[in-house]
């Protein structure tokens, strides 16, 4: 895998999510699997409207920096990514936003469905609410765990999205079909 090329698209897909709203400020996060035990992903606190190829971090599947990248730190959600990539072997890139009506959803404990949407259905049937977790702590995979094996989006309590997908514009597909899906349904 080209990781020059891979660190180009996460940049342009933290772009995209900054300029739909489905991210402000310094929210969200981005990964790609590049290796078999590698992953590419974004840093904490760092706007993905702005984000520069350099400024991603290489870990591994324990969540170690492979090499340091001075001033950045991994996401701060690194655990629920390596959640997704080691119960879903077929997962090569994970989406984290906070679409807004979707996360409105989320706030109330809301399950989305697609049904009445027949275009976004062959997408997603439903998309579960997991239970609340603080945002970084390892109570997020926790809370993810139960659905991964049948879902390949869900909503955090209080807290926004993850997709993932075969690949990164699939996983941001996706997220923009969660926020459709939502917006559908208020």
């Amino acid at each position: 895998m080209d990781v020059q090329k891979t660190a180009q698209q996460i940049c342009e897909i933290g772009a995209r999510l900054y300029n739909k709203q489905l991210v402000a400020a310094a929210e969200g996060n981005i990964s790609v699997r590049t290796g078999e035990n590698e992953i590419l992903i974004t840093p904490a606190g760092v706007c993905k409207g702005r984000m520069s190829p350099s400024m991603l971090l290489r870990c591994n599947l324990q969540g170690e920096a492979l090499e340091s990248n001075a001033g950045y730190q991994p996401s701060s959600e690194i655990r629920m990514h390596l959640r997704v990539y080691l119960d879903c072997p077929h997962a090569n890139a994970v989406v984290h936003a906070h679409p807004p009506v979707a996360t409105a959803f989320s706030v109330h404990n809301t399950v989305l469905n697609s049904e009445g949407l027949p275009n976004l259905a062959n997408k997603l049937d439903s998309v579960p609410v997991c239970p609340y977790a603080r945002p970084g702590t390892e109570e997020v995979p926790a809370s993810i765990a139960p659905y991964l094996p049948t879902h390949r989006a869900l909503l955090l309590a209080k807290h926004g999205a993850p997709t993932w997908a075969e690949n990164l514009e699939c996983a941001y597909s996706l997220m923009e079909s969660i926020e459709r899906i939502a917006k559908g349904r208020a």
